[in-house]
């Protein structure tokens, strides 16, 4: 049996809801820790999500994942460092030309488990008609069910 491409490690994962929002944020570094007030979405009569965010009205729907399907929030793990050893001079490097060591594997560090994830438009509720996470996360699942699906065996 071959290696799983992907694996997946985590211990006791807290739970989480993920908030996918229609921005852009044009910075890749650490920040330090926001307080909790600065993002606080309110649930109004009909289940509907709204909060502000830099000014500008977010209106959340909520989508729950599937029966049967688990979402995490994973990090990618430390690679291993290579294994590198010197003749003298001469730094030398083993490589091994087998199948594993051409199949790409890699290790994730699941950092959250969720069940529902909570998609923001600006000034409207994000639909699946006009939303790509939406829809993709109604058709995306449709499709996998069907493609990982086998027929029952004819008798």
């Amino acid at each position: 049996m071959e290696k799983p491409i992907l694996s997946l490690t985590s211990g006791d994962p807290p739970k989480s809801t993920p908030n996918l929002l229609p921005c852009r944020i044009n910075h890749n570094g650490s920040i330090e820790p926001v307080d909790p007030s600065f993002w606080d979405p309110q649930a109004g009569d009909d289940g509907a999500k709204t909060v502000y965010f830099r000014g500008r009205k977010l209106h959340g729907k909520t989508v729950k994942l599937p029966d049967g399907y688990r979402g995490v929030v994973a990090s990618a793990a430390p690679k291993a460092e290579e294994k590198q050893s010197t003749f003298g001079d001469v730094e030398v490097v083993d490589l091994v030309d087998d199948e594993q060591s051409r199949t790409p594997q890699g290790t994730m560090n699941v950092q959250a488990e969720f069940d529902e994830m909570v998609v923001w438009g600006h000034e409207s509720t994000a639909d699946s008609s006009g939303d790509p996470y939406v829809r993709g996360m109604e058709e995306w699942l449709t499709l996998a069910e069907q493609i990982h699906t086998y027929p029952a065996p004819k008798k």
